[in-house]
């Protein structure tokens, strides 16, 4: 395991990639969508053709826990990676069965806490891209990051 970073560890344009890829396979998307998302262009592939994906189709909250994988995966911030909002979260195109996922995080800006200053706040766009380097999952936020004491 890469050794945890901390916000001092970040700069302003830096991009990290994953080390790692997930397969996304049409069972996982159907035993996702039963539990969280069930709607039929998620559960039912006959189903699915008639809606306006024509296929089935990740949840998007699907797609979101794996990009999470693969940011925990990437990033290895000290304490954990811990959201602080964000400013933007969409899914340009659908995630499919036999999509393989990967993604990349870009540091946008840094800022300390003024109220605590042993943490602060790493500004990032994380983009999920699968094998055809298409955008599966755009999001722009904060993450709350721990300065060294």
């Amino acid at each position: 395991m890469d050794t945890p970073k901390y916000l001092e560890d970040f700069q302003p344009g830096q991009v990290f990639r994953s080390p790692a890829t997930l397969t996304v396979d049409a069972e996982a998307i159907k035993q996702f969508a039963t539990q969280f998302d069930p709607q039929p262009f998620h559960l039912d592939d006959a189903a699915a053709q008639q809606t306006f994906f024509r296929g089935l189709a990740a949840s998007g909250w699907h797609t979101a826990a794996l990009t999470m994988r693969l940011l925990v995966d990437t990033l290895h911030i000290q304490g954990g990676i811990i959201g602080a909002g964000f400013d933007e979260f969409r899914w340009p195109r659908p995630t499919r069965p036999g999509d393989v996922l990967r993604l990349e995080a870009e540091v946008l800006g840094i800022k300390t806490s003024q109220s605590r200053p042993l943490q602060g706040f790493l500004n990032h766009r994380v983009t999920t891209y699968n094998q055809h380097d298409e955008a599966v999952l755009i999001m722009t936020g904060n993450l709350l990051v721990p300065r060294r004491s």
